[in-house]
């Protein structure tokens, strides 16, 4: 594999915002030559970056769009693939040597299981990847001795707290949530929330899924099962935190009761560029900042009733097997359902959790098995939210 400063890399989901900031942190840093870019349909913004990175080729997941983006970047000499299973296709067979996978929802596995299955490594903003086969990617990971580097900023924090430590010496992780816009809303309320003001994230900008994720807190169940398949760590030794203005990203508690956190603005860029450069630090032009500025470092414990999704997620990660694929294809579907205004917000998780519940739960030990759990699972619950309405 080439050193940092000539690795090609592959971003997939270039025109969402992981995508976006990590050209901007390529952008300012160098070290890596932009050899394949992706977006879902967002035909214009995928043949402004192409034009101006000039990578090997291009795919766009909407084949409606293929010629306009033809067109857009003819005489280039760069390589278009369009369709649902582009990125897929462009993983298994293109050139690079390190997966940047920006991907939302199930559309990220298959890049991130053909990177590890070829022996590169990824930088994983795509949850979804280990909650469907986080057992799987790892062993595959493990035969191909590469490497699973998270872009989450939980993750990316407990990672470089762990640098150094013995897991043997842990007594446990603490996730830090935002709380997200319902924190403080009356229980009764929350049930009928507005798709306007389940959107209004208090401190992160991010896509649509993600942030109905956050207000119900399913984002920070994912991030359990993440961590759980990341770090090696009991579920039981796995703890979220209430942390509203979003400084500390996360936390490790050691078995002598010392804490080590770390802390910063909230910014993707920082655990983007670690996970560009891991295990180093390069100097990034953000805003200034100085812990004489930053607010109060408030923390709560999680309010009972509150965040059922959070429940639902350790749920599935305690039966195993294809129960959390079950549980992220139920919450794409659940999400869906509620954004176009077929779901009330508390039927959110009442519709996963029935879905769950059904489930026949088998090994996760193949990519069909685990793809075809999430599907049952899409499709469980759409049935589910037709009755409904």
């Amino acid at each position: 594999m080439k050193e940092n400063q000539n690795r090609r890399i592959a971003v997939f989901g270039a025109t969402g915002s992981i995508g976006t900031q990590t050209l901007d942190v390529i952008n300012q840093l160098g070290g890596f030559d932009i050899t394949v870019l992706t977006a879902g349909s967002k035909w214009q913004s995928l043949a402004e970056l192409a034009l101006k990175w000039k990578p090997r080729c291009v795919a766009i997941g909407d084949p409606s769009k293929k010629n306009e983006l033809k067109n857009a970047i003819f005489g280039s000499g760069i390589k278009v693939y369009a369709g649902k299973d582009a990125d897929a296709h462009v993983a298994e067979s293109e050139e690079y040597d390190l997966c940047l996978n920006g991907l939302v929802g199930v559309a990220g596995l298959m890049p991130s299981y053909h990177a590890l299955s070829r022996g590169i490594d990824l930088a994983l903003a795509n949850k979804e990847s280990l909650v469907l086969a986080g057992d799987l990617l790892n062993s595959i990971a493990k035969k191909t001795n590469s490497k699973i580097l998270p872009v989450d900023s939980e993750h990316s924090a407990i990672l470089q707290c762990l640098q150094g430590e013995q897991k043997s010496e842990v007594r446990r992780l603490i996730l830090t949530a935002s709380g997200g816009p319902f924190r403080k809303w009356p229980l009764e309320k929350i049930r009928n929330a507005t798709k306007e003001a389940a959107l209004n994230h208090p401190t992160w900008s991010m896509g649509p899924k993600i942030t109905i994720d956050s207000a119900t807190l399913m984002n920070k169940g994912l991030e359990i099962i993440e961590a759980y398949h990341l770090f090696k760590i009991p579920i039981e030794k796995i703890d979220v935190r209430i942390h509203p203005v979003s400084v500390v990203h996360s936390m490790v508690e050691f078995v002598d009761g010392s804490f080590k956190a770390q802390l910063g603005v909230p910014d993707m860029r920082i655990p983007i560029e670690h996970a560009l450069f891991f295990p180093t630090h390069r100097e990034m032009k953000l805003r200034d900042d100085d812990p004489a500025d930053w607010p109060p470092l408030e923390f709560s414990k999680v309010e009972d009733g509150r965040y059922p999704c959070l429940d639902l997620a350790y749920k599935a990660l305690s039966i195993g097997g294809t129960a959390t694929a079950v549980l992220n294809g139920a919450d794409e579907a659940a999400v869906a359902g509620f954004l176009n205004g077929r779901l009330k917000f508390g039927e959110i998780s009442e519709t996963i959790e029935k879905t769950l519940d059904t489930h026949n739960v088998a090994e996760a030990d193949n990519i069909e098995e685990i793809k075809s759990a999430d599907s049952w699972g899409r499709d469980y619950t759409e049935t589910l939210i037709s009755e409904l309405r």
